[in-house]
This record gives C-alpha cells, sequence and structure tokens, in this order.
C-alpha cells in the first residue's frame, strides 16, 4: 500500500468517525446562561439533588432543574434504568453487580462510584445485559 493510499485510509477513518459522534444521541440543557450539550454514552449515572438531578459526567458533573421522574422517563429509550428512588444509571457505564445479604445489589460503575440498588428496583437489573449465561436465576 503506497503512502498516498494509506493517507486516504486515514482520512476515511476520521470522517467516519466524526460521523459516529454526530450521530450519538445527546442531550442539551441550560447552564449558566448558554446551552450544553453532552453525549449520553458519557453520563455515567443521574442522581436526585432535591428540586435538581446531577447528571455524573465524566470529567464533571452538572446539576439540571429536572425531577429524577421525567429523567428516568425520558432517559429510559437511551439505556438508562432507574436502581433505587433516587438514582439512575447508564448500563454501558455498569461493570459489576454485587448481590448482598439483604436482598439489595451493590452496583458498581465506570470511574469506580458505587450505588446500592434496592429491591424494589433490583428487577431492572435484567436490562443490564441482552444475554444472561452460567446462572440458572436472573436478578429480581
Amino acid at each position: 500500500m503506497s503512502a498516498r493510499e494509506i493517507q486516504d485510509q486515514k482520512a476515511i477513518a476520521r470522517e467516519m468517525v466524526l460521523q459516529v459522534k454526530r450521530q450519538a444521541p445527546r442531550i442539551a440543557f441550560k447552564a449558566n446562561g448558554s446551552i450544553v450539550f453532552l453525549d449520553l454514552a458519557e453520563i455515567v449515572a443521574v442522581q436526585a439533588e432535591g428540586n435538581y438531578v446531577s447528571l455524573r459526567y465524566r470529567p464533571s458533573p452538572y446539576l439540571v432543574r429536572e425531577s429524577l421522574s421525567s429523567m428516568a422517563e425520558k432517559l429510559r429509550p437511551y439505556g438508562f434504568i432507574r436502581i433505587h428512588r433516587s438514582v439512575l444509571v447508564n448500563i454501558s457505564a455498569v461493570e459489576k453487580v454485587q448481590p448482598l445479604s439483604t436482598g439489595e445489589y451493590r452496583l458498581r460503575v465506570t470511574g469506580g462510584k458505587e450505588y446500592l440498588v434496592t429491591r424494589t428496583y433490583k428487577h431492572n437489573l435484567r436490562d443490564l445485559a441482552q444475554l444472561w449465561v452460567g446462572s440458572e436465576r436472573l436478578p429480581g
């Protein structure tokens, strides 16, 4: 392969990456007088904080004035599940789930943060994977 062909292949690959980024679902909200756009894939969790929700974005969190129930409804089609009355997680950020003796679960997401999955919401753990292997019983 010639140097020109290699450069052409790299240009094509860069364009494909840009296309994927343009098509990735994003969330828009007002913050400090401007509108901020975030890739949903970069949001690890959403946590209720009074009348606000905290978007646990990988570099730094953002506060948005919205109810957790409303956010749960809007984000469900994009792979977010409710695991606690005050927490939603991005299923693609989940690294590990550990059962506890209380019937609850401890869930770890990218970055090492851990959340409690309460018994009320443990049935949502089934949505973490399309295929479960090596177990007779699914969580929930």
